[in-house]
């Protein structure tokens, strides 16, 4: 059997995260079969201790790290290898929101690299679901500085300086490191972000963690990290039926949104990456190299970059399409 064929479309086990602000949707809706105060599925990582083992195929059983040292740029594409070695570069989830999340932001790779030799945390969102008056906290309500900022922090009332952004299902928001932000109660949605786990925490609604104690605060961290500036978070993109919307654009990775009514060819020998397939609507099949994998609603497929050319059967669904341009 040659490495060509060994290769298809892997599916992964869903790595549960349970957090203080968790709730039960991952379970409800996607079938997580998590426990209670589930607020995360991460869905592809390797994230050192949350490395993605593969659930199908003849490979079921293999973590993300050894498929990437066996099979290389057949696997990841060529030009990724060059820039990431055997790191795969980026961590998708799903995310539920409860309660709302704490106030956050994160470095970007400079200052990642040199307080926490690990990547930055440049995100993007990808609206699933949004209870009525649902929203997120996004940058600032006003021209901010840093000694306003201080503060307002300094007497708890982080939140009255907050942008509250509404949100309905299909926005899209990209988040730059040192954007202030917070995902609100009632949200669910999809992540896709470089490969990091840092995150300074500057405001946690006076809660207490899972624990039963204060969750930690990042005060001195995140000064030197935030963005004073207006963020420009919301992405603007067309939904144009069977063919790819470019949702995002940046240096880490690129995001089309593909909502299919049919059959559909799609073409990737101009892509020198893996490409990753976040099912966010209706289900289908993905086949190449005599593989047919089926995927659904709340399932993420990973397609190796020797892949040229993917047949995705549907008759509804709607796919967000990820790779490192």
């Amino acid at each position: 059997m040659t490495e060509d064929n060994i290769l298809y479309p892997f599916k992964f086990e869903p790595i549960l995260q349970e957090k203080v602000w968790g709730g039960d949707k991952l379970n409800a809706y996607f079938n997580k079969k998590g426990k209670e105060n589930i607020g995360e599925s991460w869905e592809l990582s390797g994230v050192k201790g949350f490395v993605s083992v593969v659930e199908n195929g003849i490979l079921k059983g293999m973590d993300l790290n050894r498929l990437i040292e066996t099979f290389g740029a057949r696997l990841m594409g060529e030009k990724v290898i060059e820039e990431f070695g055997n790191t795969f570069p980026l961590l998708f989830k799903f995310i539920d929101a409860r309660e709302d999340l704490s106030v956050q932001l994160h470095p970007d790779d400079t200052l990642a690299k040199k307080r926490h030799n690990s990547f930055g945390k440049t995100e993007m969102w990808y609206i699933l679901d949004a209870e009525k008056e649902a929203r997120l906290l996004m940058g600032f309500n006003r021209n901010m500085d840093e000694a306003t900022y201080l503060r307002y922090l300094s007497e708890n009332k982080l939140p009255d300086i907050l942008h509250s952004e509404p949100v309905t299902i299909g926005d899209s928001f990209f988040i730059a490191p040192g954007t202030v932000h917070a995902i609100g109660a009632g949200v669910m949605l999809a992540e896709i972000q470089q490969t990091s786990d840092i995150t300074y925490r500057i405001y946690d609604w006076d809660r207490l963690g899972l624990d039963g104690k204060e969750r930690e605060l990042h005060t001195d961290l995140a000064l030197k990290a935030i963005n004073f500036k207006d963020p420009d978070t919301r992405l603007e993109y067309d939904k144009i039926e069977n063919t790819p919307n470019l949702i995002c654009r940046s240096p880490y990775f690129e995001t089309n949104q593909l909502q299919l009514s049919k059959k559909h060819q799609r073409d990737l020998s101009d892509i020198d990456s893996f490409v990753v397939y976040m099912c966010v609507e209706g289900e289908g099949a993905f086949s190449f190299s005599d593989e047919i994998v089926s995927i659904k609603k709340g399932e993420t497929i990973l397609i190796p970059a020797f892949a040229n050319k993917l047949e995705i059967n549907t008759r509804s669904a709607t796919f967000l399409e990820v790779f490192i341009p």
